[in-house]
């Protein structure tokens, strides 16, 4: 049995719902260790200063964001300041179309579940009305110290969250690829054998 990889409360309204949050998918990626050839020996990676090529203890790191001329450094307590903190309500904002989502905007798809089988009929009642209307819950939540958009879907009988990228996100396609055709004169014959 899976665990969740996060627990909190679904809301709408009035409505409150305990839910837990599975993972959908599995990777099927092979990791390799790296070993000393001949033997079993594993090899480790360590931090070393670039300029002087001496070991640097973890405490000595900071984080920097080039700027082109510089860096601007940033302690670990600053980053701690401005992360989101840890989220155990998962609020549905708004209701949309799924047809109005574009597929780029989806990344990564989640199971949702009811925490207690005592919210079994509130968790199946949602799912039925958001099948039924052909919606999508809107939310953000906090998982991992990461705040995600996301849309909660009704699929196969149970609630789905897809994580979605912000619009910022989404690359201009004319901007990335320099020789689209864009639309070609085409005669009604040649665009019928292409369909």
């Amino acid at each position: 049995m899976a665990r969740p990889v996060w627990a909190g409360n679904l809301s709408f309204g009035l409505v409150s719902l305990p839910v837990s949050l599975y993972t959908a998918t599995d990777s099927h990626t092979i990791h390799f260790q790296q070993l000393q050839r001949g033997t079993s020996d594993r090899i480790r990676n360590r931090r070393v200063n670039e300029r002087t090529g001496n070991e640097v203890q973890l405490d000595d790191i900071v984080k920097g964001y080039d700027t082109g001329d510089e860096y601007v450094l940033v302690e670990p307590k600053e980053l701690d300041e401005i992360a989101p903190g840890r989220s155990r309500s998962l609020e549905i904002a708004g209701f949309v179309d799924l047809t109005e989502v574009d597929p780029i905007f989806f990344d990564k798809t989640y199971y949702l579940g009811p925490r207690v089988s005592e919210y079994g009929k509130v968790y199946s009642l949602l799912e039925q009305a958001l099948a039924k209307a052909g919606k999508a819950g809107v939310a953000t939540f906090v998982m991992r110290q990461h705040e995600y958009l996301v849309a909660l879907k009704a699929e196969n009988g149970l609630l789905t969250l897809h994580t979605l990228h912000w619009a910022d996100e989404i690359r201009d396609p004319r901007k990335e690829i320099d020789n689209l055709p864009g639309k070609t004169k085409a005669s009604e014959k040649e665009l019928r054998m292409a369909e």
